[in-house]
């Protein structure tokens, strides 16, 4: 089985289902997408700062830059294992966060994704200072950091 390729991950596991399979008979990469989307908000959730809160803060993160590398394809009746960790704390405006999927059964990595993210103020969809709650709340680990040195870029 892989290692996860930080230390201290986030994870959380979706099943694959019939309607994320695409006409090759496999995950549509777009749905990988949409994949890392719920695992950063359950992660931003677990971090304290849930949809309602963002909301209510007239904050967002929104995503500017994705890179994506896929390796293996993942097929109808997979486990798939979601971790992400963030890779720099909010400098102004912009965080940086790591994803790489997993297959359940046997650890097999299937896609590592970095998202770059900018702060919005939503009312406005303009990019602001991220709040002192989100720079409280969005903090990489040093030990992620340290780790995240040595690792190739996508």
């Amino acid at each position: 089985m892989t290692s996860w390729d930080l230390p201290d991950p986030f994870v959380i596991a979706f099943d694959v289902g019939d309607d994320e399979i695409d006409d090759y008979n496999h995950v549509n990469n777009a749905v990988y997408l949409t994949w890392c989307e719920r695992s950063a908000w359950a992660h931003s959730a677990a971090l304290g700062m849930p949809k309602p809160r963002c909301l209510a803060l007239d904050r967002g993160m929104a995503n500017v830059r994705t890179t994506v590398r896929y390796e293996k394809p993942a097929l109808r009746g997979d486990d798939v294992e979601i971790a992400t960790w963030l890779l720099t704390p909010i400098v102004r405006l912009r965080a940086t966060r790591r994803f790489q999927v997993r297959r359940a059964s046997d650890g097999v990595t299937l896609a590592r994704m970095e998202i770059e993210y900018v702060c919005l103020e939503l009312s406005s969809g303009r990019a602001v200072r991220a709040p002192a709650e989100f720079q409280e709340a969005y903090v990489a680990l040093p030990a992620v950091l340290a780790a995240a040195e040595g690792l190739a870029a996508l």
